[in-house]
Parts: structure tokens; sequence; C-alpha cells
């Protein structure tokens, strides 16, 4: 039953830091890198810096809010692999990959990693990995795509789902996001043409063990995209999407308890806007998410814990931003303004100051919004 979401209680210790986010570098969209804003929006900082025509993408905190890990896909080759940068920018690195250019075989063909996750004790990264020979009737498909768990560092390899071991191409596993305690995870399993059902989207959980897959959302409410645990783990944040071509305007951002009870919108439906993925800040009391209004590029903005509050972050024009994660880290120092100079004003940040009446999600009439042109889990 969809009803009213309840609030997170705050985590009273939590710092409340940094923001990540994938950004497009180029008006038409052909390059992505990583950039990181302070919670009020201000301050965006480009942290990493991909070759020509890549697209770095779905950032991760590490929980000490040093570094941030991601995924980088091949311009030449289309695959993805996996990246970590200090937060500084300093650093990049891919870690090291499952399959090597070398290596051959069925378990090495068309291989791609992506959407790491940290583990709250910073041990571990779960990563989405798809593998094996391309469909004949969608060659942007493989046989298989599961989850796995490694260290940072690349060792320590483990498969932790099997969804498609027996149903080569029924669909793709993608997203991972870890619960406070590290005990469980939940993650997107999207099904294809060939899936039951066919093309449809829905979020699972599981283990860290392996053990206890079920699935947390149904297929008729189409959730996708990185879904987050509250830090109290009490509730799990997610994006729905409507049926249709990916970035289509009309789903909404939702929460539910993780045993599937009290499913709730936190956004106004029908809406004529496209949601992206959202993410709670540190201490559960602010959301961070992606809208772009009909006719618009995307950009980021913060709600309470109970769908109230809505205030734009940014306004980043072409930039398309996406995936937010919300982390501990310090901004960096700004810069003293000089004398007799009036430094530019910026939005309050969630809870902090005097703010004007939030107002609702933008929406407009008549019009789709622009088509972020990455797909939101390809």
């Amino acid at each position: 039953m969809i009803g009213a979401a309840a609030a997170t209680p705050a985590a009273a210790s939590a710092h409340n830091g940094l923001i990540v986010s994938r950004a497009y570098t180029d008006a038409s969209r052909t390059t992505s890198a990583i950039i990181t804003l302070a919670p009020d929006g201000s301050g965006q900082n480009q942290i990493t810096q991909p070759p020509d025509r890549a697209h770095d993408d779905r950032p991760d905190w590490s929980p000490d809010g040093t570094a941030i890990a991601f995924d980088r896909t091949d311009p030449q080759t289309g695959a993805a692999r996996l990246w970590t940068v200090a937060t500084s920018g300093e650093g990049a690195h891919q870690i090291s990959q499952l399959c090597d250019s070398s290596s051959g075989g069925a378990d090495c063909a068309n291989e791609d990693e992506r959407a790491p996750a940290f583990s709250p004790d910073g041990k571990q990264l779960a990563f989405s990995r798809s593998w094996g020979a391309l469909d004949p009737a969608d060659n942007t498909r493989t046989q298989y795509s599961d989850l796995y768990l490694m260290s940072p560092g690349g060792t320590d390899v483990q498969r932790l789902t099997f969804l498609t071991n027996d149903k080569p191409y029924s669909g793709s596993v993608s997203n991972p996001s870890w619960s406070p305690d590290g005990k469980q995870l939940t993650f997107e399993y999207r099904t294809s043409a060939t899936g039951q059902p066919a093309n449809s989207r829905a979020i699972y959980v599981v283990s860290a063990d392996g053990t206890g897959l079920r699935q947390l959302t149904p297929w008729e409410l189409r959730a996708g995209e990185r879904a987050e645990w509250s830090p109290d783990g009490t509730r799990i944040l997610f994006t729905t999407y409507p049926a249709g071509p990916d970035n289509a305007p009309g789903g909404g951002i939702y929460t539910v308890h993780p045993d599937g009870t009290a499913i709730g919108a936190l956004t106004t439906a029908p809406s004529d806007a496209f949601y992206g993925a959202a993410a709670y800040a540190p201490d559960g009391q602010s959301i961070v998410f992606t809208q772009a209004p009909a006719g618009a590029g995307a950009d980021l903005y913060s709600m309470r814990p109970d769908g109230t509050g809505v205030a734009r972050l940014t306004n980043s024009a072409d930039k398309w931003l996406n995936r937010p994660a919300w982390g501990t880290a310090e901004p960096p120092s700004a810069p003293a303004a000089p004398a007799g100079s009036a430094a530019p004003s910026a939005p309050a940040a969630p809870g902090q100051g005097a703010q004007p009446e939030a107002q609702p999600p933008a929406q407009a009439q008549g019009q789709a919004p622009t088509e972020d042109p990455e797909a939101d889990d390809e």
C-alpha cells in the first residue's frame, strides 16, 4: 500500500560533508566527470579528468570521506572499469579488473564492471559485473550480469548473486548499496525483453554472505537506480521510472521499510519532471536528488526526509548532474574575498539559516525533458 512516508530520525553524531555527482563537461554531453560540491550547492569542483568522450559515473564515498569510487566507460570499447580517486582529485587510478585483455575465455568476453559501493567499514566494494557473448537480438546485452564483492585494492573477489546464471540475457544487475550495519545490500535488477516480466525493473535485497535474496519493490513500481539506506537503517530510498525510453518524465522518489512494507511517495504524482537518483545526508535530516523539469537539464535538489521543503541546489544547464552521493568530507576552505568586494550569495544549506518558503518540485506543461544521452544503467 502506497502512502505518506515518515521522516527519518537524525543520526546525531553524523557530519554532513561534500556531495559528489556525475556531471557532463561539454555542451553536447559526450564526456562526463566526477564533481564535488558543498551541501548548499556551491563550490563545484571537478575531481576527475576523463579522456575525451569517456564517461566517469556512479560515484560513491569511502566511509572516512577521503576517497571516491566510480566507474569509467571507455569511449572505444564501451566497457566500464572501476576507479578510485582522492577527494582532492589526486591519485586517480583503475582498480585491478577481474579479467585482463590477454586472459580470453568465455568468462572474460565483453566484461564490464561498474557501480562500485563502499561497505560501511571500508573493507569491501560491491559492484556489478556483466560478461559473456552478446545477445544476437540486442548487441548491447551480454549473457550474464550479477553482483560481486572485492577489496578496494581489487583482491578477494567473490560472486554474490546468481540471478542470471541459468537465464542468460534475461536482465542486468546494477547499483548496489549497503545497509548501515554492513549486513545487507540492495541492488537494481532490470529485466530484458526475454526476462520475466519483460522490460521491467525492481529493487532486490541480499545478505552480504549471498543468502536471503528477495525482491523488495513490486514490478509495477519500476524502481531502479541505486537505492539508499537511511543512516538509521529504517528506510530505503529509491526512484521509479515510467515505461518507455530512459529519462522520460513521470517517475518519482519513494521510501520503503527494509521488509518491503510501508511504501511511501515523497514526490507528487503525476509529474512532468524526470527524477534521478537520490541519497540521504549522513545525519538523515536531508535528501539530495536529481530532477529535470520539463524541457530543462537535470540539477540537484534537496528536501526533508518526508518530502517537504524542496530547494534547488544547482543551476548547471548542460552538465546534467545526476547520481549524487552525500559524504562526510569537509569542503575545502574558500579563499578570502578581496577587500571591498561582495561575495556572491548562495542558497542556505538544508536546516541552516533563514530560507524563503520552499516550492514543490518544478514542473512545466507539454514538453518532455531534455534527454540524457546515457541510459540509466547501461
